[in-house]
């Protein structure tokens, strides 16, 4: 029986937290017992199980009194986490293109080659998960070659850090009219050039631009409240 709950427990986060990336769960939304459990056909313990998991992985937040809700936009942690990763993942990729090998180089290829030919979204229009995951392949390849194991675990660690800004960036942000494409092409081409001020610009820019997105939804809201 406390198999078949973790079952199920499991499977509401999984398809929660999928909820949560793909923004159908707003940020800051309240997220109510009673209520899921009837959409989910399961007990309130089940619920609570996954949300205190989801909790623990920084999607979901548990108030007392209030109870959990989506993990709410932050602009001063969106700033913060955004300085850090430019300054910190431009600065390793610069020394992954001072240092890498021929290896590290075809690496880099191959995983661009594999995210240009994984489709971004699903027939049902829905944002591909398996895209995000090939796409964070690719950048951690770019930072690889650094040759330096303590950096490269920082970059690798603030890029954890902002995987849902990453994956809110358009449901959330709305930010239709990018060419992620060609900007991971520009980044793959710098690589290949061995222009390390070129490659760590671009994956700057590339980064504040995930952002910006993001930063135009918190202002927009403050204003709206502010009114």
């Amino acid at each position: 029986m406390a198999g078949h709950k973790a079952t199920r427990a499991g499977a509401v986060y999984t398809q929660m937290r999928e909820e949560i990336f793909q923004g159908a769960l707003n940020p800051g939304q309240r997220l109510r017992l009673i209520e899921l459990a009837e959409r989910f056909s399961v007990s309130q313990s089940v619920i609570r199980e996954a949300l205190t998991r989801l909790a623990g992985q920084g999607l979901v937040v548990a108030t007392p009194q209030q109870g959990f809700s989506v993990v709410a936009l932050s602009l001063e942690d969106l700033n913060e986490l955004t300085e850090a990763r430019v300054d910190i993942e431009s600065l390793v990729l610069r020394r992954a293109v001072e240092r890498g090998d021929i290896t590290w180089e075809a690496s880099v290829v191959a995983a661009h080659h594999h995210l240009v030919n994984t489709p971004t979204t699903l027939p049902s229009g829905e944002l591909n998960s398996e895209w995000f995951t090939v796409h964070e392949r690719f950048h951690q390849s770019l930072l690889e070659g650094c040759g330096n194991d303590r950096l490269l675990a920082v970059a690798l660690s603030l890029r954890d850090a902002a995987t849902l800004y990453r994956r809110w960036s358009v449901p959330v942000g709305h930010d239709y009219d990018r060419d992620v494409a060609g900007e991971h092409r520009a980044l793959t081409d710098a690589v290949v050039a061995r222009d390390a001020s070129t490659a760590s610009r671009l994956l700057a820019e590339h980064i504040d631009r995930t952002s910006a997105s993001l930063r135009a939804v918190v202002q927009n809201d403050a204003n709206e409240h502010a009114g």
